[in-house]
């Protein structure tokens, strides 16, 4: 039976790329020769090396996941293949810190480099640090806190001074997070102001009626509505968007708009009433 590529870096077979990236990262610098004097340090960082090298690849991938390291390594035959058939076969080249470099860039593999761009650092980091003989180094885990302000735009920078790796020729970088916004179910931002979609049937649209919203601190608004709502319509609710990251005790503005339901049918008696109605 093959090796499983998904266990070796410890990921599900439904991982992402960002996925397979991340866990690469982490494996590759927890198993490195450099860092490590277990016996099995070389054997285990090929493996990984290996297993990213073909994880990361979507052709590779594919033919993996549908007929194993045993149709990968062997070839496929032709009647599985495409315009361009696996026919060769794979071959590790057999060179993991070829990958390590090409991943991380640099030839020092515990360089400022070696963590990716500070933009993607994970909260939780393994820091190149200098030990008291100012001649070598060691990875360490270290965790960095965020304290996250309410109503922090998309692309807010939280920088970490001086918290990249260090060693005997390295000056330690800083470490920069981007703050990334998650879509809500319920809103959608624009700047500090909050967009919410209210549906709303057309009797009610033309009759006045209470709109209720539910606020992101789980407040219930009820807002009346006095006037006719049209398909162009919206209404203005001061104060109740999102906070602002200058001073939090002031907030953007809430805009509703009205998704009008119409009715799928109506019967002779209604539309004669709507006649009356509507069009005297």
């Amino acid at each position: 039976m093959g090796q499983d590529y998904y266990s070796v870096l410890q990921i599900t077979r439904n991982a992402e790329d960002a996925q397979i990236k991340q866990a690469y990262r982490k494996l590759a610098l927890k198993n490195h020769p450099m860092k490590t004097n277990e016996s099995t340090a070389a054997d285990t960082f090929r493996q990984i090396a290996e297993a990213y090298d073909v994880l990361s690849d979507p052709v590779k991938r594919s033919i993996y996941d549908k007929f194993g390291e045993e149709g990968l390594k062997g070839g496929i035959p032709l009647e599985f293949g495409s315009q361009t058939p696996w026919t060769t076969g794979y071959v590790f080249h057999g060179n993991p810190d070829k990958v390590f470099h090409e991943f991380f860039g640099g030839d020092n593999p515990f360089s400022e480099e070696a963590h990716g761009s500070p933009s993607k650092a994970p909260s939780s980091l393994s820091l190149q640090v200098l030990n008291e003989d100012k001649y070598s180094s060691t990875i360490k885990d270290k965790i960095l806190t965020i304290d996250v302000k309410p109503g922090w735009r998309q692309g807010t920078r939280i920088t970490f001074e001086k918290e990249g790796d260090q060693g005997p020729n390295i000056i330690p970088a800083d470490i920069i997070f981007i703050v990334k916004e998650k879509l809500h179910p319920r809103f959608r931002r624009e700047n500090d102001n909050l967009f919410f979609v209210n549906p709303i049937p057309l009797g009610k649209a033309l009759t006045c009626c209470t709109v209720e919203v539910k606020t992101l601190d789980d407040r219930l608004l009820n807002i009346p509505i006095n006037d006719i709502i049209h398909p162009k319509y919206f209404k203005k609710v001061p104060d109740e968007g999102m906070p602002l990251p200058e001073d939090p005790t002031k907030k953007g503005d809430l805009y509703i708009f009205f998704d009008i339901q119409f009715p799928t049918r109506l019967t002779p008696q209604k539309k004669q009433m709507l006649r009356q109605a509507l069009l005297t």
